[in-house]
């Protein structure tokens, strides 16, 4: 009978020193390579096991979210417990926020409850940067308005990694809503400091001349960059921050810019396409491409736990334990890793 291969060596990494997660700006390439190699570890320990692991027991995490969210909410709730963790979960329709009470007071009371760190996503940028100025909790950033979402940016970083083995050298295209994006801008980040080029595409409206500060390419034309791209990464038309139309029609955007099987054959045959969801199928992408088999949509949601739980780990571990401790049976007869 052949032996059960033991789950990956886990040691907390010594060159991580923050207690924050708050953007991808300033981290630097070997922090987002250590982010994403715990990501991978922590994944693998998880599925070897088939149990939470212990890693967090004792720690209680709050997520404070005052946009909705699916797959982010989601993700970090089932991160934190995977990890052993219990949670706290805010929502701000109901709470003393709509008797006048304000975010940071909201986020003190919380924290004064005994919480070890606190999610939050709002819809004005810099909130993340705020809070981590007045609490003494960690926090991390679940998106703050159009100005960066970097759990996202590292599970798409992921993904890529994960079907190419690395990012560097690769072209990377992101499509649709830039301005409004703050997948964009993590997205970018990240990849620059790990060897991408990157080209933002979408229409002019959608493209503020910023970009080009950021070493990025930018073009108003799908199809003339297509056969050069490794990686498609679509965003959606946020429409509900924009005061304007920013084109005719969601028809005529779909016809410029969405991805279909016709622009599939234009592509490289092993193109990945992915987007971070919700999806408009018919807008930015049409349903045989999202259902495709170039298409990593789903395996970047899975990913988003892993590096939730990374990011987790990473701000709330304790890096004095012993390597390889963690499954949550460890001190309850289980085999030892």
């Amino acid at each position: 009978m052949s032996a059960v291969a033991a789950p990956p060596a886990l040691r907390f990494p010594e060159n991580w020193q923050h207690r924050h997660l708050l953007d991808l700006e300033s981290l630097s390439a070997s922090d987002i390579t250590t982010l994403l190699d715990a990501a991978e570890t922590l994944s693998e320990r998880y599925r070897a096991t088939g149990r939470k692991l212990s890693l967090l027991a004792g720690r209680t995490v709050a997520n404070l979210f005052f946009e909705n969210s699916t797959r982010t909410r989601n993700s970090f709730s089932l991160a934190a417990k995977r990890l052993g963790a219990d949670t706290v979960e805010f929502s701000s329709s109901g709470s003393s926020v709509s008797k006048g009470e304000t975010f940071i007071d909201t986020a003190k009371t919380i924290e004064a409850m005994g919480v070890d760190a606190v999610v939050t996503r709002h819809a004005t940028p810099g909130t993340s940067h705020l809070l981590a100025q007045h609490l003494d909790c960690s926090v991390l950033n679940a998106g703050d308005g159009p100005h960066e979402h970097p759990t996202q940016g590292l599970l798409d970083i992921l993904t890529i990694r994960q079907n190419r083995g690395s990012v560097r050298g690769l072209t990377v295209a992101l499509v649709g809503d830039i301005s409004h994006s703050r997948t964009a801008r993590s997205n970018i980040w990240g990849l620059k400091k790990l060897g991408a080029h990157v080209i933002v595409c979408g229409p002019a409206t959608l493209i503020s001349k910023q970009w080009e500060e950021l070493g990025v390419e930018v073009s108003y034309n799908l199809d003339a960059i297509l056969p050069r791209c490794d990686v498609l990464n679509l965003l959606r038309i946020q429409f509900e921050r924009q005061a304007t139309r920013p084109f005719p029609s969601v028809r005529e955007y779909a016809l410029l810019y969405a991805m279909n099987a016709e622009r599939m054959r234009m592509s490289k045959p092993d193109i990945l396409i992915m987007a971070p969801g919700p999806i408009n199928r018919g807008v930015e992408i049409t349903p045989e491409v999202a259902d495709g088999p170039q298409s990593v949509i789903l395996q970047q949601v899975s990913n988003g736990v892993a590096v939730r739980m990374a990011a987790l780990w990473l701000l709330l571990g304790d890096r004095h334990a012993p390597p390889n401790r963690g499954s949550a049976d460890a001190n309850e007869g289980g085999t030892h890793d």
